[in-house]
């Protein structure tokens, strides 16, 4: 369990580390923000894509481990299942939040900015502490 756990940790602070280095980049000026600024339509694109990944992605991910066959597959097979579903659970908000992280800074749209910060504040509901890892391949 404590290794299942360790892996699900990495991949969560990798992605955070990888959003909050963008973010730095970007705001110290490192790297030019606002470069596709001016493609309106790419950008109506994008919001329209992220809008729809972002509040399904929210929505699958906070709900995931209450499907049936979910449950009843991480209590059966406990780590395997867990990894598994654990790591698609924490994909479906970091890698939207990361992207949205960077279409901000590529479109200065605002936007983006706070799908970004609505995906940040979902992470506490799915972090992958061991008491929940734990709770989570458990009957109940």
């Amino acid at each position: 369990m404590k290794e299942t756990r360790n892996q699900l940790m990495a991949f969560f602070v990798f992605a955070i580390v990888f959003a909050f280095g963008a973010v730095v980049v970007y705001e110290t000026g490192f790297m030019e923000s606002g470069l596709f600024s001016e493609r309106k339509t790419s950008e109506f694109i994008f919001v329209s894509l992220m809008e729809l990944l972002t509040l399904g992605g929210v929505f699958l991910a906070l709900r995931l481990f209450k499907f049936q066959k979910v449950h009843d597959e991480l209590v059966s097979k406990k780590e395997h299942a867990l990894f598994k579903w654990g790591l698609l659970r924490l994909g479906l908000l970091l890698i939207p939040m990361v992207g949205n992280t960077y279409l901000y800074y590529m479109y200065m749209n605002t936007t983006f900015g706070y799908m970004a910060i609505i995906q940040l504040l979902c992470l506490p509901f799915v972090y992958p502490s061991m008491n929940r890892c734990k709770s989570e391949v458990e009957a109940e």
